[in-house]
């Protein structure tokens, strides 16, 4: 059993984790904002001498969408968070970031881009250019290791603006399932993110960076489609501008060459399962956020 420090542990993707099987199989910690402000160098360098992590899971961001609370400073506040920990290096076993493939460049992309793609440019959002500068620091790290996810959908995303969860509650609400034009994209489904993070606690890697995409890219149309199907209903699907836009995709070569018996959950079976918590939640859910189209 390993001592790890979780960032971001009240967020969707942290969330998740402290009910997966990696949180049965380690000890995590998991602080609040009121516990470990990630800002403060200082407070950051303390806990992680008095911690004694064996190594740190990375997944605390700073938002800067639509429904974010306060969406300025998405560069700046996402960049220091992550060198106040990085700069700290020594005092843990490892770190893995949950990164982004935001780190291509949204200008630029191409479908399945390999991690050798990095550098081809650089990003012009603060999003993509937070995860440039730390990738550029990665490289040069002895223990950090950055796992570009693409798309990654489930429990306690935010359904008013991701595009599966949204699908889903609009389904389930009876409304017409809007997309703003088709695209290809790289899901994953967040249970599948505690096994990769196990396999890199376990073995470290043997590159910096690996993209954690699925073998094949979807369409939106074809996932609008497939809650249809799971929700059983007859609803429109209304597409606001036509063509196939920019794919937004990852070569996941580097992750299978490492975890070759591993399988990503199917897009239909993961889409039942979410559907069904969904429909179990309905209580919680605000039809009115579902009303603004992205």
């Amino acid at each position: 059993m390993r001592r790890l420090l979780l960032t971001g542990g009240s967020g969707f993707i942290g969330r998740n984790l402290l009910e997966s099987p990696l949180a049965r199989a380690h000890e995590i910690a998991a602080p609040r904002h009121g516990e470990l402000d990630l800002l403060d160098e200082d407070a950051v360098a303390g806990f992680l001498r008095d911690g004694r992590f064996d190594a740190v899971i990375h997944s605390a961001t700073k938002p800067g969408h639509r429904n974010a609370k306060e969406p300025g400073k998405v560069l700046y506040e996402n960049t220091r968070m992550f060198f106040n920990l990085a700069r700290n290096a020594g005092r843990f076993g490892k770190m893995l970031v949950i990164g982004s493939g935001a780190i291509y460049d949204m200008r630029h992309y191409r479908p399945k881009m390999k991690e050798d793609y990095f550098d081809a440019h650089v990003p012009a959002d603060e999003h993509g250019l937070c995860k440039y500068a730390c990738g550029k620091y990665i490289e040069k790290a002895d223990n950090i290791t950055d796992l570009r996810v693409f798309g990654i959908y489930g429990k306690y995303e935010d359904y008013a603006i991701r595009f599966i969860s949204n699908m889903i509650c609009k389904a389930l609400f009876g409304l017409p399932l809007t997309v703003k034009q088709n695209r290809r994209f790289d899901y994953i489904w967040v249970e599948d993110l505690a096994p990769v993070l196990e396999h890199f606690l376990e073995t470290g890697g043997a590159h910096k960076a690996y993209n954690v995409t699925p073998d094949e890219s979807v369409e939106l149309l074809a996932l609008a489609r497939l809650v249809l199907k799971v929700s059983g209903k007859d609803l429109p699907i209304r597409v606001a501008q036509e063509g196939l836009g920019t794919e937004y995709s990852g070569d996941n070569s580097l992750l299978r060459s490492e975890m070759k018996g591993f399988s990503f959950t199917p897009y239909e079976t993961a889409v039942r399962k979410l559907y069904a918590w969904y429909e179990g939640s309905k209580g919680s859910i605000d039809r009115e956020a579902l009303l603004l189209d992205k």
